[in-house]
């Protein structure tokens, strides 16, 4: 797992509030992702097909519980 400071936060909460979808929001974050970067996603939920769609897409995560109903889901590529 790269250091916590190579991690961008996407908060999606505000997001997903207001009826909008974040996945394409995510999508572009992760795909501008550079080798030692990583994606912290902070959701209302625990959004397991995210997690399992990056997942098969080869990366790996890390999932934490936040504050009340949130969730804390870290995302990277392992390097090789």
């Amino acid at each position: 797992m790269p250091p916590l400071n190579q991690f961008k936060r996407f908060d999606v909460r505000d997001l997903i509030r207001r009826g909008v979808e974040p996945f394409p929001e995510i999508r572009k974050r992760v795909d501008a992702l550079k080798p030692d970067d990583g994606l912290i996603v902070v959701a209302p939920f625990l959004p397991s097909p995210l997690i399992e769609k990056l997942n098969s897409e080869g990366f790996l995560s890390k999932i934490e519980r936040g504050n009340g109903a949130d969730w804390i889901i870290y995302f990277w590529r392992e390097t090789a």
